[in-house]
């Protein structure tokens, strides 16, 4: 298999990522099957048409169920806001499409739980978009982990930071309505926090959290565009229906205790997507805004040069790295899109499903889900009870 034929639904901040994706991955990974841009699909006619000239798609539509059933679409990729995933992905599965779709899943575990059941019925691929697992810095923190270099897990602690909404001018955009994102920074950044502690460390057995939505009325947006926005200050104003911030506490299937904050309401932070764990033997902390560098702490050190080193994961013994730079050379938020494309071409030839896959979805879903019973009710919430 040499070529794969893509549609894609969606053409703002995650289209254009997918869409370099695409683009760099045949340059870069020549081995794996080479993505073809077919169609490109939004609502606004002049934006998608000036889209598909812009990331190189060969044509452009506004009617995502004609994308879905082009006879030569061999993947339908859904990064259109997360109150279309459904629908999108049941009728793009029933057509025989492979799937890709951003995260988190669906609005609803139930949702989620639907779009699975539809892509195994169907028997197609599906991947869902964790991009933060496919840094190399990531990578290696994963690979010490299962060599048990860093010994017994006790602690997973993680916050994922932004500030973009500190303004309470900033315009009421589609990630503010509950109807359409399903919830705020909880979904929006929480979700990649919970994947990469399942990743890493396990699976959660409960949770217990706390949320707030501090700026609890905006403007309504006149036009938006990724994480910017225009509104009129003096015009009307829409309430804000999801979350601010959120937080909340886990006891992992394993025994380790874990922490999560996620807040686009933190000044100063642009992306601080960061986690430490702790182990018998040692640690290992990360933060996204220096995404290329991962901090490690071995116990067994010399006691003349205990602490935390940086290692630059440049070097070709780190993943992905062959590909790209000499060591050193570093790489950004971008490649994280191109590994996960090459992740999904790869598990198409090779008859497997990818990961993270729709099943990682649910179990980020039932996690969100959890904290939201348990911040509804005040109370410890065990990840089972969703599943009864």
């Amino acid at each position: 298999m040499k070529e794969i034929q893509v549609g894609m639904i969606g053409y703002k901040f995650m289209g254009k990522a997918h869409s370099h994706a695409y683009r760099d991955l045949p340059m870069f990974f020549p081995d794996a099957p080479a993505p073809v841009m077919k169609a490109i699909c939004g609502r606004d006619e002049q934006g998608v048409r000036q889209a598909a000239k812009q990331f190189g798609w060969e044509h452009a539509v506004t009617d995502w169920r004609e994308l879905v059933n082009q006879a030569d679409i061999d993947v339908v990729d859904i990064n259109a806001p997360s109150d279309a995933h459904k629908e999108i992905a049941i009728a793009a599965a029933k057509a025989g499409k492979h799937l890709f779709c951003e995260k988190p899943l669906a609005l609803t575990l139930s949702d989620a739980r639907e779009m699975l059941a539809a892509a195994e019925a169907a028997g197609v691929k599906h991947m869902v978009g964790f991009n933060y697992r496919f840094a190399p810095a990531i990578r290696l923190a994963k690979k010490l982990i299962a060599e048990g270099r860093i010994g017994k897990i006790h602690h997973f602690r993680a916050a994922f930071l932004q500030d973009w909404l500190v303004d309470s001018a900033f315009p009421l955009v589609w990630r503010l309505k509950k109807e359409v994102a399903g919830s705020g920074s909880h979904g929006d950044l929480g979700a990649h926090l919970i994947d990469l502690s399942r990743y890493l460390v396990g699976e959660i057995d409960e949770v217990v959290g706390m949320s707030e939505t501090f700026v609890k009325r905006r403007p309504l947006a006149e036009s938006m565009a990724g994480l910017s926005a225009q509104g009129n200050t003096d015009g009307p104003m829409g309430d804000v229906t999801v979350d601010d911030a959120t937080s909340f506490m886990a006891r992992f299937a394993n025994g380790a205790l874990g922490s999560f904050e996620a807040s686009r309401l933190a000044a100063g932070h642009r992306c601080t997507n960061a986690f430490e764990i702790n182990g018998s033997k040692g640690s290992v902390r990360f933060d996204f805004e220096r995404m290329n560098e991962l901090e490690v702490y071995f116990t067994d050190d010399a006691d003349d040069v205990q602490g935390f080193r940086r290692v630059l994961a440049t070097d070709p013994a780190h993943d992905y790295m062959d590909a790209w730079w000499p060591p050193g050379h570093t790489i950004g938020f971008e490649h994280t899109f191109i590994h996960e494309v090459l992740e999904l071409m790869e598990a198409i030839r090779d008859d497997r499903q990818p990961k993270p896959n729709f099943a990682d979805g649910i179990k980020c879903q039932e996690v969100l889900e959890a904290v939201d019973v348990s911040i509804a009710e005040r109370r410890w919430v065990a990840i089972s009870e969703l599943r009864q």
